[in-house]
């Protein structure tokens, strides 16, 4: 298969992380004899930087004339410490994300037996943790009109849904509790909310379409509860922009850290495939970021191209890393290695399974892993 990709590396530790991905699929090509073309361009506070937008034409134009989109990370603190700054890194993502139409935002959850002490979260609460949420990506307070009075007293942010928004969404997210454990979970507010009225309404209408997928319902602040004391009861997780933003990153917890997250956002035509941690610029340059969310969002990629078999050996590379305790700081405080021995160890392993690429003396001694 050939594909091209374009390249959004973006702000802090984005460059770092989204070359260890690029890593990995080199291997994959290789191994498989695929074709993957990479091509960089602009987004987020170094795109303000350099063109004064935070979405540059020429990365849009890029994004909508190539197969699939790898991200990074946007951000930087100066914005965030900034709340009058009417141009931000976000804004490019929220504007690629609608002028794309991805509307589906996928992000699994799942506890890695090996990392289970990584976690702040008792062993046997988090222990067979295995779901997916499914965040509607294109509507909602993040869309919705926005306000400000001339003396910024005053500010609103309005949320809005139409049945066509939730529809789409929530047909995805019922095929594939079909391939699982057939069981969907609709996180909302109705007992306040008109929107969250409207989403249950039309997803318990959906819901009779599938009737071998139990669905229930779950108010968001029970949820946010339920995620930590009894996670393995959800399947998938189905809910609003505002709230799958909140619960996904509340659940990062469950695997032991946010860099241990993908994420894949689809529309009817594009894709787009990253990690959801933010910038953490403080790591920039250091060597120290976890690449293994980037190198998931890459497993996501190949699987959405029908790559299945491309897919699981990036999985099984990454569970051969965290099982050797190939990891960063962040899941081990005394690791020593890094953001590019991470990538590293992955990438070969996928080349070779028997192991030519690495001996396991080094790994236990904390030294590079190639010979």
């Amino acid at each position: 298969m050939n594909l091209k990709i374009a390249v959004l590396s973006g702000d802090g530790i984005g460059p770092e992380v989204t070359l260890q991905a690029k890593k990995v699929l080199q291997a994959i090509a290789f191994v498989h004899q695929h074709e993957f073309i990479f091509e960089d361009a602009l987004i987020g506070a170094i795109a303000i930087e350099k063109t004064g937008k935070p979405l540059p034409e020429q990365t849009l134009n890029l994004c909508k004339n190539t197969d699939s989109i790898l991200f990074g990370a946007i951000g930087d603190p100066k914005y965030d410490s900034d709340p009058t700054s009417k141009i931000r890194p976000e804004q490019g993502l929220l504007q690629l994300r609608k002028e794309l139409g991805l509307f589906a935002n996928i992000r699994p959850i799942k506890a890695y037996p090996k990392l289970i002490n990584s976690s702040p979260v008792k062993k046997e609460v988090i222990e067979g943790t295995d779901f997916v949420v499914f965040r509607e990506l294109n509507g909602g307070m993040y869309f919705g009109k926005k306000t400000t009075n001339d003396e910024g007293t005053y500010a609103s942010d309005l949320c809005e849904y139409n049945e066509d928004e939730i529809v789409k969404i929530s047909h995805l997210a019922f095929k594939a509790a079909q391939t699982r454990r057939k069981k969907v979970t609709l996180v909302d507010k109705a007992n306040v909310l008109e929107t969250s009225r409207l989403w249950r309404k039309v997803v318990t209408k959906i819901a009779q379409e599938y009737p071998d997928v139990t669905l229930e319902c779950m108010y968001v602040d029970n949820a946010s509860m339920q995620i930590i004391v009894n996670p393995r009861q959800f399947d998938i997780l189905l809910t609003d922009n505002l709230f799958g933003d909140i619960l996904s990153d509340e659940a990062s917890v469950i695997s032991g850290s946010i860099g241990l997250m993908s994420s894949a956002s689809l529309g009817e035509k594009y894709s787009l495939f990253e990690p959801i941690h933010g910038c953490y610029t403080e790591a920039k340059g250091k060597n120290i970021a976890n690449p293994i969310a980037s190198i998931l969002s890459v497993a996501l990629l190949l699987e959405h191209f029908g790559l299945d078999v491309e897919s699981k050996k990036v999985i099984a590379a990454v569970e051969k890393a965290i099982v050797n305790n190939v990891i960063t700081v962040d899941l081990k405080v005394d690791s020593q290695f890094g953001t590019n021995e991470v990538g590293d160890f992955i990438s070969n392993y996928i080349l070779n399974e028997g192991d030519l690429y690495f001996k396991k003396d080094f790994v236990q001694l904390g030294q590079s892993t190639i010979v």
